[in-house]
């Protein structure tokens, strides 16, 4: 027996999405934006808020593109955002009224109620006001990224330079500090692009689990150069990325495509993968929350087997 390591594993979160400002509402355009900021920006902020005042550090790394970054202080946005999450309020209330499960109404007003005060006492100036205090005690370490989030590759050098500079410039004024990684566009890459990194002060970034053949059990510096890329280890990500193979397709979780078009709310779950809309199950946070603990458990279990 032993007590040395088995290893080290990388918990990195990428965030991203393109420019949505003025691109119409319900049901594509801005809602986007304020679904994913209420459902996930929201609550990793907390997450990581509560691991900051535990005195915890170094919990994971997390990419924030430019173009994402500049929505979330864009006071455009900011006042959109505010709106719709009053507007949320009132379709849950609306919501309570209509369903045979009126307990989802209510869990959806609470979340709407908790987001709303979050944003209203935290978020009000944006983003990243927010997110600096994070990068600067250590709680995560930050990536960025080329400023419009171009799959690199395809671009001629001279712009493929410019953007990566203007974005890392971009972060640098946002948070005060340059990011030293980026989470490359669509994982893109092509020899020499690790020479312009290292000229502009990337010292890492990460590739997908395929252009290392798979070969994701250690980073590796790139050519001749002191940058280094990290693969994207497959085994482990399609368990939270794959609704086929992986947890998003469970019967238990939320349905993201069904809708109750009055309310704009989403109250049915998985339920199976070739069920109609009109026959799913109504879903349970409850459910949800167990099948959550569950899913945790094999993760870390999936996490020690790869190492």
């Amino acid at each position: 027996m032993t007590d040395e390591p088995l290893g080290t594993f990388c918990l990195v979160l990428h965030s991203h999405l393109p420019w949505l400002a003025h691109h119409g509402s319900w049901p594509v355009g801005e809602e986007w934006l304020y679904q994913a900021w209420a459902h996930s920006y929201l609550p990793v902020v907390d997450l990581l808020q509560r691991f900051a005042a535990e005195g915890k550090r170094d919990v994971l790394t997390l990419g924030v593109t430019p173009v994402l970054a500049a929505q979330l202080d864009d006071p455009y946005c900011l006042r959109g955002f505010h709106d719709w999450l009053g507007n949320w309020q009132l379709r849950a209330w609306y919501a309570g009224t209509r369903w045979e499960h009126s307990d989802l109404a209510v869990y959806e007003h609470k979340a709407a109620s908790a987001a709303l005060a979050a944003f209203e006492s935290q978020w009000r100036h944006g983003f990243s006001p927010v997110l600096r205090p994070l990068v600067d005690s250590g709680v995560l370490e930050l990536l960025g990224g080329p400023a419009t989030h171009p799959f690199q590759p395809l671009l001629d050098p001279r712009l493929r330079s410019y953007i990566l500079r203007t974005g890392l410039d971009d972060t640098e004024l946002r948070l005060g500090r340059r990011p030293a990684g980026i989470w490359a566009p669509e994982c893109g890459y092509s020899p020499g692009m690790e020479s312009l990194y290292a000229s502009e002060g990337v010292g890492h970034f990460l590739v997908d689990g395929p252009s290392l053949r798979g070969d994701t059990a250690s980073a590796r510096t790139v050519g001749s150069s002191d940058v280094v890329c990290f693969g994207r280890d497959l085994s482990v990500t399609y368990r939270v990325w794959s609704p086929r193979a992986g947890y998003p397709g469970h019967a238990d979780y939320r349905d993201f495509h069904t809708y109750d078009h009055p309310s704009g709310l989403k109250p049915s779950r998985v339920t199976g993968k070739h069920v109609p809309p009109h026959e799913k199950q109504p879903y349970s946070p409850a459910r949800a929350a167990g099948m959550v603990h569950q899913h945790a458990a094999d993760f870390v279990s999936t996490v020690v087997n790869r190492l």
